[in-house]
This record gives structure tokens, sequence and C-alpha cells, in this order.
């Protein structure tokens, strides 16, 4: 501990300044939303939700949340990146269930999934009744 308390990591600091980012809050959220027009700041919001979910679902799966399998029916690419990966607009279809259930998500490059291949979803304990894509189950 030093004189000015813990110094925060290069990873605890950017994960900061994104989510002021995204929020339009302090310094950078304000000066993004300056410089940037309604719907390109609205592309950027839109980025960190998908990321931000992606972290989610991380936990989720650490904690051992219960997963649904799920087929894809389509696939579109949104013409976004985060971290080099896609984001993606899924169309699923939950094993057992007659409805379809379309997710904005980032999937890895070197994972895409196609139409027929059988995903996993978890429930979003943020917003019941939905879900969150979850890979292919495979381990990388």
């Amino acid at each position: 501990m030093g004189l000015f308390g813990r110094r925060k990591s290069r990873e605890e600091r950017a994960a900061e300044i994104a989510a002021q980012v995204a929020g339009g809050k302090g310094f950078y959220g304000r000066t993004t939303r300056a410089f940037l027009g309604k719907e390109d700041y609205a592309r950027v919001q839109e980025s960190m939700g998908a990321y931000n979910s992606g972290l989610g679902v991380q936990q989720l799966l650490a904690a051992g949340a219960p997963t649904t399998s799920a087929v894809v029916v389509s696939i579109a690419d949104t013409g976004q990146l985060i971290n080099y990966d896609p984001v993606v607009d899924l169309v699923v279809q939950p094993s057992g269930g007659a409805d379809r259930i379309t997710l904005r998500t980032i999937v890895s490059k070197l994972r895409i999934p196609r139409t027929g291949d059988e995903v996993l979803l978890v429930a979003d304990p943020a917003r019941p009744g939905s879900y969150l894509y979850a890979g292919d189950g495979a381990t990388p």
C-alpha cells in the first residue's frame, strides 16, 4: 500500500474508462458523446452492452448456472468488432421451445456458429425471461 492508496492496474483503468464512455459520464463519456453523433454513440453503447454481457456469461458459467441448448436458425453480421471478434445477430430455437430468440452478441472469430449448429444459452439474471449466448459448449 503506497502513500496514496492502491494503484489501479491498466485493465481496471481501461474498464473504468469504457464504463464512462458507454454511460456518457465523466470526462471520457462526455467528450465521446459530444464528438460522436446520436446514431454512432448508440452503436458504441450497443457494443459495450455486448461486451459486458460476454463478461457476465463467463461469470455465470463459472458459478455453475444451468444452460439451455438451442439450434442456430440464422446469423447476421452487424459489422462491429470488439477485440477483433465480430458482434452478430443470432436467431436461435431453444430445444423444446416454440419461440425463436434473437440475440446480439460477440462470438469468437475462430468459432463462429453456423445455421444448424447447436449452441448454449444461459438465463439472464438482469432480465428474467431472456437469455445470453454462452458459446457452443466446447472448451477453447
